[in-house]
Order: structure tokens, then C-alpha cells, then sequence
């Protein structure tokens, strides 16, 4: 299976889950780095911020490698696949006390 790109449907599909993953954690790595990492920080919205800039960052990086037609369910899967890795890596960098400096 093909689109009008030409990479194949597979091809496809680890491109944009592994550009989700290191999103991500990315995001959880910049979100302690420039919120923190203390319980004031983990409920102010930056993070929040943080991360939606991220997934918006992606659209573009997709457009640019070819892979840019994407439907209802593909967005819902970048931002859920984002969201859960910046959730686990922003978790463990906040819980482990780790304090990055920008």
C-alpha cells in the first residue's frame, strides 16, 4: 500500500510513531527544564503549553518529509502517542527530583 508520497503504508506509520515518541519526550524534558520539576510547577499550565507546542511542532516536520495527509484518527494519534510519552517522562524526571537547569 502506497499513497502519493511514495513510501510504502509502513514505512509510513514508523515514521510518525517514532517523530511522536522522541516528541514526547522531548517535551517532557523541556517542560522540567523550563517549568520544573517541583508540585507548584507540575500544576501550573506551562507544561501544558509546553506540550501542546509540540505536538503542533510536528505538523510541519511531517509536511516537510512527506508524510503530511493526515485524518481525524492520525491527529488523535499523534497528540494521544505525544501526550503519553511527554506524560511518562515528564513523571519520572518530576518524581525522581531530578532539577535541569536552562
Amino acid at each position: 500500500m502506497s499513497d502519493d508520497s511514495g513510501i510504502s503504508g509502513h514505512t509510513r506509520s514508523v515514521v510518525v510513531t517514532t517523530i511522536c515518541c522522541l516528541a514526547g519526550i522531548a517535551a517532557g524534558v523541556v517542560s522540567a527544564a523550563y517549568a520544573g520539576t517541583t508540585v507548584a510547577a507540575a500544576q501550573s499550565t506551562t507544561v501544558a503549553l509546553v506540550l501542546g507546542a509540540f505536538v503542533l511542532a510536528q505538523y510541519p516536520l511531517y509536511k516537510a518529509i512527506g508524510v503530511g495527509d493526515f485524518g481525524v484518527k492520525d491527529n488523535l494519534y499523534v497528540a494521544f502517542l505525544t501526550f503519553t510519552l511527554w506524560f511518562i517522562s515528564y513523571t519520572v524526571l518530576a518524581t525522581s527530583g531530578v532539577e535541569l537547569v536552562v
